[in-house]
């Protein structure tokens, strides 16, 4: 409970800190912030939360339960790398060559969770002669 308070106090503390340097700036124009402020709620609600309810629901009904942590780990690291590096890679002569790369990596290690393992009864077991054939 003590670290929420925390977390609770350093969050207003920062947004504290920001108000008061966006009302200190005379370039400021409320009009614009409301409908930036605006476009982030609209963007987030109506457009991430539906991607990520469908993503999970997807998730849900065609991966295996043992699975899905792995499968939704990936996704959500996925997602997180490609909304930063998305903006980043068109112009300037720049590829998406190592996003995909990124993104391969993160579906592999997803895909490997789905290699079967071999059981303990299937393992060889070491001889208690040390190998040496006694």
């Amino acid at each position: 409970m003590r670290t929420r308070a925390l977390l609770v106090a350093a969050g207003v503390l920062l947004m504290g800190y920001a108000v008061a340097g966006a009302l200190a700036d005379p370039d400021l124009s409320p009009g614009g912030v409301l409908i930036f402020l605006a476009g982030v709620l609209v963007g987030h609600d109506a457009v991430w939360m539906a991607v990520l309810s469908a993503a999970g629901a997807t998730i849900s009904r065609y991966v295996p339960e043992e699975r899905r942590p792995a499968v939704r780990t990936a996704a959500i690291s996925a997602a997180a790398i490609s909304f930063v590096a998305l903006p980043l890679t068109p112009g300037l002569g720049r590829s998406a060559g190592d996003l995909a790369l990124v993104l391969v990596l993160i579906a592999g290690a997803a895909l490997l969770t789905f290699v079967p393992r071999r059981k303990d009864s299937e393992r060889p077991r070491c001889s208690r002669s040390g190998g040496r054939g006694r």
